[in-house]
């Protein structure tokens, strides 16, 4: 009886192997190659960029990011999409704006990245175009070739939301200010 029930269980543990192997090569077929055929598609990704036209006038325009590239980051962590903007040098300033704050008319120090970390803040243009921003909204600041103008005003005016403070990040950039070039980066 033993010899009966050994090949029988042997039998039935191929049978079960059998099927298992085939689920997995039946899922791979289905799922891995249709991953490996079809890319996700290009994100687009939007930031506002404060620039400043030939008449030394600023501007609020919202901007599309779309150039990415899905490769890694430093191997073997897996591809993620990638926008590189820039290669030039650069500082990274974290900020925490007091509850209340308001930094009146003033044109951005250096061309650069601003992102709210906590907390809401706006930038208004000389154009009059308001923009309150949050977590996940980034902003360039260009206003850099600003004038003032009849009121006095000059770059924009950008102040806190609520009755908070704001965190910031700052990544400020060697880059050369530009006028009449809205969303330059892509």
């Amino acid at each position: 009886m033993a010899r009966e029930t050994l090949p029988a269980a042997a039998a039935a543990g191929r049978v079960i192997r059998i099927a298992v192997l085939a689920g997995l090569v039946s899922a791979v077929w289905t799922i891995g190659p249709a991953r490996a055929q079809t890319p996700p598609p290009r994100p687009t990704m939007w930031y506002w960029h404060n620039w400043t036209d030939h008449a030394g006038i600023s501007h609020m325009t919202k901007c599309p990011v779309r150039d990415f590239d899905l490769k890694t980051m430093s191997k073997p962590a897996g591809p993620q999409w990638q926008d590189r903007m820039q290669n030039d040098h650069g500082q990274v300033i974290f900020t925490v704006q007091p509850a209340h704050w308001n930094g009146t008319w003033h044109p951005d120090p250096k061309v650069q990245w601003i992102i709210p970390l906590r907390g809401a803040w706006y930038v208004t243009a000389m154009d009059g175009h308001k923009v309150v921003m949050g977590p996940g909204d980034v902003s360039l600041g260009e206003d850099q070739l600003s004038r003032k103008d009849r009121q006095g005003r000059v770059g924009h005016d950008a102040g806190n939301v609520g009755d908070g403070p704001v965190e910031l990040m700052v990544v400020q950039t060697d880059e050369t200010p530009t006028a009449d070039r809205p969303c330059r980066f892509k």
